[in-house]
């Protein structure tokens, strides 16, 4: 039996597409303009979901961009790099580059607990984020295999990445929620953790992502703010979308 939240999801998404705003994506197909989607947050908070299913529901490309960051991190392991040490990372940076597919961004190995910590302090490096910025903004403005645009999920895709995007979201929950979804997340595959340190990195993270001198994470001005504390995954992919069109709506109305 379909649930009234799924029933509401599927009959928002439907609106939705029908929405004015929303037609304005496959306009802009055909003057080679691409409809782009920001989705900034902190980590755990569900922005990576919300992302993907976005893009699904509404036909766009989507792209991880913490993945970019993951896959340089990945490549500092596995050669026990130094943050400190310019080869180190000029190696890793030109590694990823060079292998950078959609593959390689889905691999397992980049969701690694050492990969994601590696992947927040590479991430504060300015030749790092200088190197990447580029594919991203590139993705953005020419999405591979969609004419409707795309949906980008990181930290400052709404601020730095692409402050011009058409809709910006900005997905949060409490430290403590979010832990919780990453230890058990992490039990499932056996990973030998404690709720106490995973929120220990969540906190570590928060505190790193937000206060770094480059792109810190922080909401744009105009992004939609979505915390997902007390909200399952149907719940919060239903919730934004609604919060988009309602959003889309008002924009129309004071252009």
């Amino acid at each position: 039996m379909v649930s009234a939240v799924k029933k509401e999801q599927n009959q928002t998404i439907s609106n939705l597409k029908n929405d004015n705003v929303l037609n304005r994506a496959n306009e802009n197909a055909k003057t080679n303009a691409k409809l782009i989607v920001a989705v900034d947050g902190l980590a755990g908070a569900g922005k990576g979901t919300i992302g993907r299913e976005l893009a699904k529901e509404l036909g766009m490309d989507f792209l991880d961009t913490g993945s970019l960051y993951r896959a340089v991190a990945f490549n500092m392991v596995n050669i026990n790099g130094d943050v400190n040490c310019k080869s180190d990372i000029d190696f890793s940076i030109k590694l990823a580059k060079e292998s950078l597919t959609p593959e390689l961004l889905e691999q397992p190995e980049l969701r690694d607990e050492k990969v994601g910590q590696m992947a927040s302090k590479v991430a504060v490096i300015p030749e790092v984020r200088e190197a990447l910025l580029e594919e991203q903004r590139s993705f953005a403005k020419n999405p591979p295999n969609s004419t409707k645009g795309a949906v980008l999920d990181g930290r400052d895709i709404g601020t730095v990445v692409c402050p011009e995007a058409d809709i910006k979201l900005f997905i949060t929950a409490k430290a403590e929620i979010r832990a919780k979804r990453r230890f058990e997340e992490l039990n499932q595959t056996g990973k030998d953790i404690t709720y106490e340190q995973v929120l220990a990195d969540i906190k570590e993270r928060d505190a790193r992502d937000a206060n770094r001198k480059i792109a810190p994470t922080v909401p744009a001005k105009d992004a939609i703010i979505i915390d997902t504390s007390d909200l399952n995954k149907e719940d919060a992919i239903a919730y934004v979308i609604k919060e988009i069109k309602n959003h889309m709506v008002s924009k129309t109305k004071t252009i």
